[in-house]
């Protein structure tokens, strides 16, 4: 199986067991968050770069109450992964909810560690929900 493919599905891993170290250890120190997205002002969606960006990531994502986060699909190519997520949440603060069909591309550098990330959402969804 291709590394790059076992590296996303370890990492869906770790994030349905909450274990956010593991997750780091397999970005780049200055991985690319959100790269080549407009900040929308939606909390979990804000372009940034390193782990302290992420680590942000992970706190804004710790206030969505998740019915449904499943990856029901990976597309792997050159060094690039693409997951298809089924999600279903509800963002506490406001109470909006987001029903969402995403994909997440993955990019990987020559040393097998995840370099870019992008969300690919429906975007007025996010964004209702974080406004609510």
């Amino acid at each position: 199986m291709n590394q790059n493919l076992e590296t996303v599905q370890s990492i869906y891993t770790a994030f349905g067991n909450g274990d956010i170290p593991t997750i780091f250890s397999y970005l780049s120190e200055d991985v690319e968050w959100e790269h080549d997205a407009t900040n929308y002002n939606v909390p979990w969606l804000v372009p940034g770069r390193g782990h302290a960006h992420v680590m942000k990531f992970f706190e804004a994502v710790s206030n969505i109450e998740f019915r449904v986060f499943q990856p029901i699909n990976l597309l792997a190519g050159q060094n690039q992964v693409c997951a298809i997520i089924r999600l279903d949440g509800t963002y506490r603060p406001t109470g909006g909810r987001v029903v969402d069909l995403e994909a997440h591309l993955w990019t990987f550098g020559d040393d097998g560690k995840v370099i870019r990330f992008r969300h690919l959402v429906d975007t007025h969804q996010h964004i209702a929900a974080a406004q609510s």
